[in-house]
């Protein structure tokens, strides 16, 4: 089975081709004597042989119609598997939702970006495949980053979103309470043209902030344009992105750019808007990109009869979706962060 692996060296492949077939976790030795491990379908790990200052978790394809992620990882693999990189640090690598990558859709049964820290299984509990391949995720993420205890932790979780965004690269950083904002963070995401940064205000239940709330990790729900089907990527428009996460997994620390908040694009989440009827419908249009500006008193959607108004002087909004189930969040909606704690 793992032959097709070491001869093609697609692991993106060899995960499609063996999504139904249950893989016992086996490891190998690369020539450059790094210990590669798979761990599951879509699960891989590599750890060079002298030790590791850094525990990396890069994860794509949590909604398996985000191709350009799944590109990405897919070639740093590659390049790990064919000696052309070598590793410095410990590094997990994640396609998170194979079943979608197949039926080219987000998710499946249910969004699992929103199973996470636990949420798997509330409610009816692991009744579908993408509850239990989160509850499974959450286990491999755990066993890795604590078999390591003196690493910095770090996790990407790399996206591409619904619609089109004014500021095309952007991240969220997740809720974290008394830990100050990481501005050698922040800078790297920019060196990955990520120029754009939204601090978030509550707990979620996505896969970064598992990773923040969970291990301390330096975590990052990182969108990287908008969603393209395979073969329709321009992956000229990655190559900084490529270029710095090779250089975070094979050097000690890569160079990056000196902070400066005047060269970046920073918003805190000011309020999420849930839907609690049916009849939940935007006043904007769908083709309104992300962080599209609104003044107040400007009338943002309308439910129940009643209309939902921007309360701030000036709110953007991300991720506008009406068609989510009720108790779901509908938008979120932004103010400008130039004053946050970053250090």
């Amino acid at each position: 089975m793992f032959q097709q692996l070491m001869d093609d060296h697609d692991f993106l492949a060899f995960t499609l081709a063996n999504i139904d077939k249950p893989l016992k976790s086996q490891a190998f030795t690369l020539s450059n004597q790094t210990t590669v491990t798979i761990l599951d379908n879509g699960v891989i790990s590599f750890s060079p042989a002298s030790g590791s200052t850094k525990d990396v978790v890069l994860s794509c394809a949590i909604h398996g119609n985000e191709t350009a992620p799944i590109e990405i990882c897919n070639k740093l693999i590659s390049d790990l598997l064919t000696c052309k990189i070598e590793t410095l640090h410990r590094v997990l690598f994640i396609i998170g939702n194979p079943d979608s990558i197949l039926t080219q859709t987000r998710f499946v049964e249910e969004n699992m970006n929103r199973l996470f820290s636990g949420a798997h299984s509330d409610g009816e509990g692991l009744i579908n495949k993408e509850r239990v391949r989160a509850k499974a995720l959450e286990k491999y993420v755990s066993d890795f980053f604590y078999d390591n205890d003196n690493s910095q932790r770090i996790h990407y979780d790399l996206h591409t979103a619904i619609k089109p965004s004014k500021h095309e690269k952007f991240a969220i950083y997740p809720y974290r309470p008394g830990r100050s904002f990481s501005a050698k963070q922040i800078m790297f995401l920019a060196g990955c043209d990520v120029d754009t940064i939204l601090f978030h205000h509550e707990p979620t239940t996505t896969f970064s902030y598992f990773s923040s709330e969970q291990f301390k990790a330096d975590a990052f729900t990182v969108e990287l344009g908008k969603v393209m089907p395979f073969g329709e990527n321009d992956m000229h428009k990655f190559a900084n992105t490529h270029k710095m996460l090779a250089a975070l997994i094979t050097q000690i620390e890569p160079e990056l750019a000196v902070f400066d908040s005047n060269k970046l694009n920073l918003y805190k989440v000011s309020r999420s808007i849930n839907k609690h009827f049916d009849d939940f419908a935007f006043s904007f249009s769908k083709t309104t990109e992300n962080f599209t500006g609104f003044e107040q008193g400007q009338t943002l959607a309308i439910e129940n009869n009643q209309q939902i108004k921007v309360i701030e002087p000036y709110e953007a909004i991300v991720f506008p979706n009406e068609n989510v189930p009720v108790g779901q969040r509908t938008v979120l909606c932004l103010v400008p962060a130039p004053n946050e704690d970053i250090q």
